[in-house]
């Protein structure tokens, strides 16, 4: 069983950074394939952005350029690092975890384990 909570979340102006954190615990984090999704009020969960055991990263194309996953050294700890924040990046983002050997690595169904979500609003 994996526990997920999501940090870092906030307030900023367009233009402006935030780095979330996914923190983990009942396993190491370099074990799973790990997600980023997002979802917006009214709006589908979508994907932002993936890592996987051999640390190959997948990005949507929206923040391909601006975003970039991460995770620490010992396993436990997922980034987010956010540049240059649109106001249509406002939303609620998760973290999540499932199998290494999971196909589709942005899409929402193949992970297993999902922390409760940090806010993120962007002010235009």
């Amino acid at each position: 069983q994996v526990q997920l909570v999501e940090s870092g979340g906030g307030s900023v102006q367009a233009g402006g950074s935030l780095r979330l954190s996914c923190a983990a615990s009942g396993a190491r984090l370099i074990t799973y394939t790990m997600g980023w999704f997002r979802q917006a009020p009214g709006k589908e969960r979508e994907a932002v952005a993936a890592i996987t055991v051999n640390e190959r990263t997948s990005y949507a194309d929206s923040v391909k350029g601006r975003f970039t996953i991460s995770q620490d050294n010992a396993g436990k700890i997922l980034y987010l690092q956010m540049f240059n924040l649109e106001p249509e990046d406002t939303a609620v983002y998760y973290c999540a975890a499932g199998p290494w050997t999971m196909r589709w690595v942005l899409s929402p169904a193949s992970y297993k384990y999902w922390g409760q979500g940090t806010q993120v609003t962007v002010s235009s």
